[in-house]
């Protein structure tokens, strides 16, 4: 996907490299000189100019970016610049930064915001939620990186869809904590059948993380069942 960020501070650009290393592509628009930095994220497309304004918007194509991110520091500027890219260019998918708690019931889509979020982390989650059907996503932090909260979400197809909790094969310091189906919670059980379309939600380590890949996009490895 090509994806258009306000704000090259350190959480655009965080969210920028994250991106970058996720094979997408990525275009960091930012006003301020001194933030102006292309070296520190050479891979991405930069621009300088003001997201706020709908010229520097055509300037840089944002009709043709699949995801928009608002991530400057300043919500007016998030909210104008998500306004702009959803009514103006029709981007698919923004997501916007919120920096004060107090102005979060703001950020809905009467502003152009399809996903508010208020950490780097969330922000790759909320692009990834555009796609994340067969990936996995991690969603955050825990411990000090130690750990990682990720979903997946089963397409049809999946190697997983229909084979039991029990029977998958999960990576050593990997939990699977829960499955949302529907409006359903569901506390998984070693006999619960998985089905195209469940979340499941996991916690690992970075090793467990590319593991769990593996069994998703390969024959699932099972426990035997044998005395």
């Amino acid at each position: 996907m090509r994806i258009g960020i306000a704000g090259a501070g350190a959480v655009g650009r965080s969210v920028a490299q994250e991106l970058l290393d996720a094979g997408h592509k990525v275009l960091l628009i930012e006003h301020e000189p001194r933030r102006y930095e292309p070296h520190t994220v050479p891979a991405a497309d930069w621009l300088l100019a003001d997201a706020c304004e709908l010229a520097a918007l055509e300037d840089c194509g944002m009709e043709l970016c699949d995801v928009m991110i608002a991530a400057t520091g300043d919500d007016k500027s998030n909210l104008a610049a998500a306004l702009l890219a959803k009514t103006e260019f029709g981007v698919q998918r923004v997501v916007a930064r919120v920096n004060e708690t107090r102005n979060e019931w703001l950020f809905t889509e009467a502003w152009g915001v399809d996903v508010a979020v208020s950490t780097p982390l969330a922000m790759v989650a909320g692009v990834e939620g555009a796609i994340d059907v067969g990936h996995l996503v991690r969603l955050r932090g825990l411990r000090q990186g130690k750990a990682n909260l990720a979903k997946l979400t089963l397409p049809v197809g999946s190697p997983l869809v229909g084979k039991t909790v029990g029977e998958v094969a999960l990576p050593e310091n990997t939990a699977l904590i829960t499955v949302l189906r529907g409006n359903a919670v569901i506390l998984p059980q070693p006999d619960d059948v998985l089905e195209d379309g469940d979340e499941l939600l996991f916690v690992a380590d970075g090793a467990g993380e590319n593991l769990i890949r593996a069994v998703i996009h390969g024959p699932p490895p099972l426990r035997s069942t044998s005395p």
